[in-house]
């Protein structure tokens, strides 16, 4: 680079009670170029960017911003300074308009008064530069999750920024959001800002970044020019260990007879206006069942079905054998169907209880409040499936919100495993995971499978999908097209009945 850096970060070191975050890191980012920060969770990756942008106090190191040194207190603080900054989990206020939520805070005034003509068009000009058909006056908890997620890029490109991060931008997007993102990114670099990128989705990353800065467990491993390292090399260094030590995954058994199992869960024209037409499906002890399609093809409406977290308003559902109406999700834990969500802020954890109060807070809920699991028998829980799961930091008392993305999508398994369910519902399980963490993930369902567990399994990763699923049901407008037995089953078969609405 031959400008100076916009961005240098050195010598940082954050320590938490029991636990060094952050150990002696530096990182630079240029003008004009596109940084990737990568490394498994637990690495450091968030505790870096929230220590840049003042969430978290330094307890050594300097940072310094266009060659002055500074010290934010907050976010806020960042974003007046010019880092602007979009998380992984959207948060904005789903009660506003698509253009209230851009502007918010900063909305054009004259008089004390909201000019709300310029701040539409404004907003509706920012939505057309991400290619997006959208009312800006339209209220953004009516839209997709991956909607929200390019409103956030939105409102963070609306401030005059010299740095953006983007942490996981593009991890509740589809491929064609994906490649309009990057060619928004690809738009920004060639004005001239710097943008930290943060994904463990690996193509993506040598898609766009021009240079990598690499972290384990909290140390800095090195900085490196994407076009001198391989892929291969790099999951090599986030993992501190040759790629072909790694252990294998064991794919689930798919030389078993469908015949000779046991159906658990069998929906039968079950369906529910507006977000899921009736469909028929049967899942089978041992069984995983995959569920295939593009964002907003129904997914997730379905397998709310299968835990009453939604009700259905047409066909019957039985379960073990029983006609079963689920009228609450408790209902569902009750009949042995656990439900892991996608959206694991709001459906999910508790940020501010520990890591031990919500691993056990499923299990709790069965057994009712009157009858409380004693703090020993917590303790042991918590340690299990810590160890089993490899949970960073393995500290039960620290609170949950501390923790990684990835980490905290593991707390969440944990909580349902602990139920020992007989239907396991996974919504996007391996969302915004390392590639360590998700081949860990990938084995035990697959293990889970092979002892007799029925799992319900949804991903927008087709090449997971295939590799753990023993059927794949195919999903497009939310309706379900086709039902295809994983054997010999390729990506382009799937998504060419996906496109065709039909079976193929």
């Amino acid at each position: 680079m031959t400008s100076p850096p916009i961005l240098t970060m050195t010598g940082i070191r954050k320590q938490f009670p029991g636990v060094v975050a952050l150990d002696d890191v530096g990182f630079r980012l240029f003008p004009g170029e596109v940084h990737a920060l990568m490394g498994e969770n637990g690495a450091g990756k968030s505790t870096l960017i929230k220590v840049l942008t003042g969430v978290y106090d330094i307890d050594a190191g300097a940072i310094e911003l266009g060659g002055e040194p500074v010290a934010f207190t907050g976010p806020a603080q960042a974003q007046r300074h010019g880092i602007s900054t979009v998380y992984q989990e959207v948060n904005l206020c789903p009660n506003l308009s698509v253009a209230e939520n851009i502007f918010l805070g900063r909305e054009p005034r004259r008089f004390g008064r909201i000019q709300w003509g310029p701040l539409r068009r404004r907003a509706a000009e920012l939505v057309r530069r991400l290619d997006l058909d959208l009312d800006v006056t339209s209220e953004l908890g009516g839209h997709s999750l991956a909607v929200q997620q390019l409103v956030a890029i939105a409102r963070a490109m609306e401030v005059s920024a010299r740095v953006l991060v983007l942490d996981e931008p593009t991890s509740s997007l589809d491929t064609g959001e994906v490649d309009k993102l990057l060619g928004v990114i690809r738009a920004l670099r060639a004005e001239g800002m710097a943008i930290l990128f943060v994904s463990h989705f690996i193509d993506q990353v040598f898609a766009i970044a021009d240079r990598m800065t690499v972290l384990r467990n909290g140390k800095l491993v090195g900085e490196y020019l994407a076009d001198e390292i391989t892929p291969v090399s790099l999951v090599t260094k986030m993992i501190g260990r040759e790629l072909d030590t790694l252990e294998e995954l064991e794919e689930p058994r798919r030389d078993w007879d469908p015949a000779e199992k046991k159906p658990f869960a069998e929906a039968t024209g079950l369906g529910r206006k507006g977000a899921i037409e009736p469909f028929s499906l049967t899942i089978r002890e041992g069984e995983v069942v995959g569920l295939a399609g593009l964002l907003g093809s129904g997914r997730t409406e379905l397998a709310r079905l299968f835990f009453g977290a939604d009700h259905s308003d047409s066909g019957a559902l039985e379960l073990d054998g029983k006609k079963t109406v689920l009228r609450t999700p408790r209902a569902a834990m009750s009949a042995g169907v656990a439900f892991c969500s996608e959206n694991r802020k709001a459906e999910g954890l508790i940020e501010d209880l520990t890591v031990r109060e919500n691993i056990i807070l499923a299990l709790q809920a069965t057994r009712g409040w009157t009858r409380p699991i004693s703090r020993r028998r917590q303790d042991e829980l918590a340690k299990k499936y810590i160890s089993a799961l490899g949970i960073r930091p393995a500290d039960p008392d620290l609170p949950v919100g501390t923790l990684s993305g990835g980490n905290q999508q593991k707390v969440l398994l944990a909580r349902w495993l602990i139920t020992e369910p007989r239907l396991l519902i996974l919504d996007e399980p391996t969302r915004g995971i390392d590639v360590g963490a998700k081949a860990e993930i990938q084995k035990l369902v697959a293990e889970l499978a092979d002892g007799g567990m029925a799992v319900l399994f949804v991903s927008a990763e087709l090449e997971e999908v295939l590799r753990l699923s023993h059927q794949v049901a195919v999903l497009r407008d939310h309706r379900v097209v086709d039902r295809l037995p994983n054997t010999g089953l390729t990506p382009e078969a799937i998504m060419r009945t996906i496109a065709e609405g039909a079976p193929s």
